[in-house]
Order: structure tokens, then sequence, then C-alpha cells
């Protein structure tokens, strides 16, 4: 009897075995298989395989290995017809496996999953792509059935395969399909291995997906979580590892896909007000008036929009003000969001808006209504201590107090945390001349920072030791200011007061003239080596240098040339 090999693949051929005619339902089924064309940036095609249809609004399963490194892909399905593929809604690279979503004209012919469980020795059908009339395959029976997982199996078949057959549905007897072939390691074996459909389909992205090595690997875009919090969570992730463009069309993906969701339009906002021209800013507004019109919750919608015109202000530099996108723009916002709810975060930008515009006893007003809630920090009684300190007529003693509140909430031994409170409260209470109290605030930051100070710290605890005769502390500060920046003209010129305040003058004279040598035109440092050379008897010299700190502008110098000139 003459034998007859047919060439038919699932794409191309089958290279052993002979092509035997599927059952009826094979006709209409082989209409869901289709083939696959992936691309690298340079389109130039990467690699060809197949695929198939799961539901009839384009989503579909294939191997992992034909989209890892893709930059973009295209099927045909059986119809002739090529489609993109639009993103990527799950992969498995260990199962090598991978569900995406295509473009189609109309409702996709898609296969039907087995309602039952396959069973060992049942007889299973390979459905292959082809573009003819006649469904004709092959087929096999269930060698072995192992479970991975909730309700998900991995089949062995008896039934020889080859590559070209890769990710061809493998069906049962009434047409359901139970799983997609998987590349054989070795070509020449009899058996063949299938990962369920049903773990396929499984597949999904997350909020934690972003960071997925699998997915990453592959460089069509990624679809959005199912589940609309997930997909949430997923844009707060994505912000961070995106490009701008990228992450617009996200924004794009998420507002056509949870329409109802105001965060996708103040977001989006967000994104074309970093672009920084009028016209994305006129999208802005538009997606700021999409977001008021349906939020369920109107103050919170005011809330937001009042923080981004706040925002705006504060960074648009020199650039004209769009529109209305001013700060009285934004208080008005967040005026209606407070007579709608008393959110204590109102009050905090309420009173961050009133900040900028200077009005500050509105500003501490605000802060005070935020310090009274459950929502006090730190930073909330420093807001506080800052807009007092700015108002006319107050005992700095109040700012004190303040700023007391916010390093209360802080237990010694201080982490960095506490280290910017310190500080401010040591310059608060410089200002109230409390200087051993802003000495020992000093020292606290010092220790909460673990010694990783600047220059200037040392200089500013060096003025405040000095004013409460701790004079060694002082010394040893700047010095070491010195040594972190020895062409700092200042340094030098405030070791030549130290040292001449506790009658050190050699080692003033020579910290003046070093300041001397980094800046011949700083009129302090000539006004104290003059006055050190009066004192001394060189009272040419002495006269010369007070002479030419007055020359500088140096006002001090100018009663000292009186007195000494007599």
């Amino acid at each position: 009897m003459k034998k007859t090999i047919l060439i038919l693949a699932c794409g191309m051929s089958f290279l052993t075995g002979f092509s035997q005619e599927l059952p009826k339902w094979a006709n209409k089924a082989k209409k869901a298989v289709f083939s696959v064309i992936t691309y690298n940036k340079d389109n130039q095609i990467l690699n060809t395989g197949n695929g198939f249809y799961i539901d009839e609004q384009g989503t579909a399963v294939s191997d992992y290995s034909l989209f890892k490194g893709a930059d973009h892909a295209v099927i045909v399905t059986a119809d002739g017809k090529e489609l993109p593929v639009k993103y990527i809604m799950g992969a498995n690279d260990i199962y090598d496996v991978v569900k995406f979503k295509t473009e189609f004209d109309k409702k996709a012919a898609a296969l039907q999953p087995a309602l039952q469980a396959a069973t060992p020795g049942e007889t299973v059908y390979l459905l292959p792509y082809s573009t003819q009339k006649s469904a004709n395959g092959q087929n096999g029976t269930i060698a072995k059935i192992d479970t991975i997982g909730n309700n998900s199996f991995y089949y062995t078949l008896n039934m020889q395969t080859t590559d070209k057959t890769v990710s061809c549905p493998i069906m049962n007897g009434n047409g359901e399909v139970l799983g997609l072939i998987q590349k054989n390691s070795d070509p020449e074996s009899k058996e063949s291995y299938a990962i369920g459909v049903t773990y396929a389909s499984s597949l999904s992205i997350s909020a934690l997906s972003v960071n997925d090595f699998t997915l990453n690997s592959i460089g069509i875009k990624k679809g959005l979580p199912e589940d609309e919090s997930q997909a949430l969570v997923y844009l707060y992730m994505a912000a961070s590892t995106l490009d701008r463009d990228s992450y617009l069309g996200l924004l794009n993906d998420f507002i056509s896909q949870y329409p109802e969701n105001q965060e996708g339009y103040l977001r989006r906002a967000t994104c074309y007000i970093n672009f920084g021209d009028d016209s994305h800013n006129a999208l802005a507004e538009e997606d700021l008036k999409k977001m008021l019109d349906i939020a369920k919750q109107k103050d919170d919608a005011h809330y937001n929009i009042a923080k981004l015109i706040y925002n705006y202000q504060l960074n648009k530099g020199d650039k004209p003000t769009y529109a209305d996108w001013t700060f009285e723009r934004a208080l008005n916002e967040i005026n209606t969001a407070i007579q709608i709810t008393q959110q204590p975060i109102y009050y905090q930008v309420q009173g961050d808006i009133y900040f900028a515009i200077q009005k500050y006893a509105e500003a501490f007003t605000a802060y005070d209504t935020v310090n009274k809630s459950s929502l006090a920090s730190a930073a909330t009684f420093y807001s506080s201590a800052k807009a007092k300190d700015l108002m006319e007529g107050v005992d700095k003693k109040e700012v004190v107090a303040l700023m007391d509140s916010a390093v209360a909430r802080f237990n010694k031994p201080y982490g960095k945390d506490a280290a910017p409170y310190l500080y401010e409260r040591a310059g608060a209470k410089t200002a109230v001349k409390d200087f051993r109290g802003a000495v020992a605030d000093y020292n606290d930051f010092y220790d909460a920072m673990m010694g990783q100070v600047s220059a200037e710290f040392y200089l500013i605890r060096t003025q405040a030791e000095m004013q409460c005769r701790m004079f060694q502390q002082a010394i040893n500060d700047i010095n070491k200011a010195i040594e972190l920046d020895p062409q700092n003209v200042n340094y030098w010129v405030e070791k030549g007061g130290v040292c001449l305040r506790v009658n050190q003058t050699a080692e003033a004279v020579q910290a003046l003239e070093k300041a001397i040598s980094i800046d011949s035109q700083n009129a302090p440092a000539y006004r104290m080596l003059g006055y050190i050379q009066v004192q001394q008897k060189q009272t040419e010299k002495g006269i010369a240098n007070l002479k030419k700190a007055k020359e500088l502008g140096d006002e001090v110098a100018i009663g000292l040339l009186e007195k000494y000139s007599k």
C-alpha cells in the first residue's frame, strides 16, 4: 500500500506521522488558531510561531519564547487577516506560556475550555493553523496528567510533535481545548507535552508586575490588572519606572478601562502639566473638569485640584501663569472642599496656600486646626512655627514652644528623622538668646546625623558657642569648618574673630591674612586686622587696613578710624 507523507504542520508541517482527518467540529475550531510573527525594534522578524484565541474579545495564548525580546507582534488569522498584538496580559517563563490581547474586527472565533478534566488514555487531537478549508491534523492519547495548581494541569501525550507545532491547541473529542503544545527537547521522542489552557488563561498582570523580569523581557506594552484597585496600585508603581510618554499611554489605557475612576484623570492631568506648555495645560484642565464631574466625593476632587494648582504655581518658574491657575484659584478650590467636609488635610493645604501668598496669620490659623486633629505631626507643628515666626509682633518664645511640640514627637536617642526639627529649634532658641539651649540642640542634631554634617553647621554652632562663652568648643568647631572647606573666606574671618575674642592675637592675625589672600575685597577681614595692628602699636599698618575696610564699605571701620586717627 502506497504511503503518502503529508507536510501539514501547526503553522507549517508535521515532519513525522500521517495526516489524519479531524472531527467535524475542527473546521470551525481551526478559525481560532493563528500564526504569530514577532519583530524587534528594527522591524525585523524575530520569531514565528502559533497561538489561539481563548475568548471572543481577542484574548489569546502562545509560548513565551516566541515573544521574549519582541518590540511588537502581529497575528495572521486563518482568514489571512493580519492583526496587531495590543498588549501582554501575563507571562510565565517556567512553563513557557504567554497571554495577550490582539486587535479584532468582530467577535473572534475562540476555543471553549474543556468543562471536565481529561483522563489518562483519552484520545486528543492536535489542531493545526491552516488557511485551507479542510482541517487535517494529528491525534494521540493522554499518557499522564500532573496537577500544577488550582484546576491547572500539565499533560504528557502519546504523540510525536515538532518545533513547528509549539503552541497549537490540544483538543478533546468534544471539540474543547485542553492545553497548548510545548517545545520538546528531544525531537525524536514519541512523547510530547502540553500546558493546560486553564493555567494559561489564569495568567494576569498584578500590582507588582511593574518589576516582573519575565514581563519586562517583552518590549510589547503590558495590560493593566483586571482588578481596579490592583490597577490603581500598578499606576502608582509604574510612575517611577516608565518614561513620561509610556506612562501617559498607560494612563490612557487606565481611563479607557476604568472611565469612572477619578484618579486616572487626576494623574493624567498631572502628567500633562509636566510637559510644561499651554497646549498640554489645556488638556489637563479638561481632565480636571472631568474628574470633578464624575467624582462621588466632590470635596476630594476640589482638594486635588487645589493641590495640583498650588504645586503648579510653586514649580512654574518665570513662565506666565496659564489661564486662572493662580494661588487664588487654588485657595478657592480648597475653601470649597472645606465647606463640604472639614478634613484636617484640607486645612493643611489651605495653610500652605496662605503661606505662599504671605498671609501668615491665616496660614497659622489653618495649621493650628491641623495640630488639634489626629493629623498633628512634627511637620505640622513646624509649619505652624514658621508661620508664627513671620507674623508681626509675635513673641518669638511662642515659636520655640511650637518647635518644642515638633521635637516632642520623637524619642531619644534621636534619629535622622528628628534632625531637621532639632536644627530649626536651635535657630529659634538663638533668636530668643537661649544660646546654651541652641548649642544643646545643635549637639543633638550632630548625634542624630551621626556626625555627617557640613562645614556651615560648624560655623553656626561656633557662633552659638561664642555667645555662651564656650570658647574651646567654638575654636574646635571653626577649625573643623576650615578643614572641610579651606577656601571659604567667611570661615577664616570667623576664626579671626574667635581668636581675637580669646586673645589669641597671633592666630587671629594669621587667619585674617589668610582671608585676605583668598578674597582681597573682604572688608571685615581688613577691619579686624587693622584693629589688632593698632592694638599692637602697629598704628600705620592698622590705620591703612582700617581705611581699606572703609573703602570697601565697612561702617564699623569708620568709627574705629575716628577713634584711632586722633
